[in-house]
């Protein structure tokens, strides 16, 4: 059995979820600064529709009530009127439309990656593979509660984390081992489903250094919760040497997360069916 590296430190964390949160996550990466982009042109549309229907409605209420008008109107259509209010909304779904395919098409593949990273969710934790840099992997498991250290967060903090080099474009290649699953870092702008049986791609880059969580949005059976993601930005010198030390201490495409014993106890602390886990864990490196 190959022995897990050393946990890289977990560095800041500035891509995270805050108490009583109401707005996105502050981006740090160009897809996720495209998606804010976005978000506040349609909010923009949407604010500007809303108040024009209530102004609308408030001056109809106000200048056509009984009292103002007695007889009331018998005017069957009016064509100007509703060419204006056919074209216009087709109009308002271009302005959303045109942008919105550039930035699906956008977040789709990465063009010139400076690396590739293979992605497999497993019931309920997830497997990272390095194929650029010896084809070496592990597996990534939440911190129990009680090993929590300062400057970790519950049930975000991992194990093992994804670290990648600051400012490098990440293709990233997902692909599911057993069920849909997705993998989610909302502060990076990355969100792409795992399938059994299918591999996708998607990208991102990290410009700034720190850590960076997300969690498996994609409800995918008792454990769901189990799955947090936690992607760890640092300097290029810095990664290589975590490159260096991980390749010498995974073996080719099974590296384990936890050692079976402290995984399972991890696992009993953090709350889930220590059975299912361990078992599916077991039957993962068969």
């Amino acid at each position: 059995m190959a022995q897990s590296p050393a946990p890289a430190p977990t560095g800041e964390a500035v891509g995270a979820p805050v108490p009583w949160g109401t707005g996105l996550q502050e981006a740090f990466g160009p897809v996720k600064v495209a998606i804010h982009d976005f978000n506040d042109l349609v909010l923009y549309i949407i604010v500007a529709i809303t108040i024009f229907v209530a102004a609308l409605l408030a001056y109809v209420m106000w200048r056509y009530s009984a009292s103002r008008n007695p007889n009331p109107s018998r005017v069957s259509h009016h064509t100007m009127l509703e060419v204006a209010w056919t074209v216009v909304p087709v109009l308002i779904l271009l302005v959303i439309a045109i942008p919105s395919f550039r930035l699906i098409y956008y977040e789709d593949r990465a063009r010139d990656a400076d690396m590739t990273i293979s992605v497999q969710g497993r019931q309920w934790y997830w497997h990272y593979a390095y194929p650029d840099h010896g084809n070496f992997a592990f597996d990534s498991y939440p911190i129990a509660d009680a090993e929590i250290r300062p400057g970790q967060i519950a049930k975000l903090s991992v194990d093992n984390p994804l670290v990648i080099p600051v400012g490098a474009t990440i293709r990233v290649m997902t692909s599911g081992h057993d069920v849909i699953h997705s993998f989610f870092v909302p502060s990076l702008g990355v969100q792409k489903y795992t399938i059994p049986g299918r591999t996708m791609e998607t990208w991102f880059r990290a410009d700034r250094e720190g850590t960076f969580y997300g969690q498996c949005n994609q409800i995918c059976g008792t454990n769901h919760w189990f799955m947090p993601i936690a992607v760890r930005a640092v300097p290029r010198a810095e990664f290589d040497a975590w490159v260096a030390q991980a390749r010498t201490r995974f073996a080719e495409g099974n590296g384990p997360g936890w050692p079976e014993r402290d995984r399972t106890t991890s696992v009993a602390a953090l709350g889930g069916p220590v059975a299912s886990i361990t078992d599916h864990s077991a039957e993962a490196r068969r």
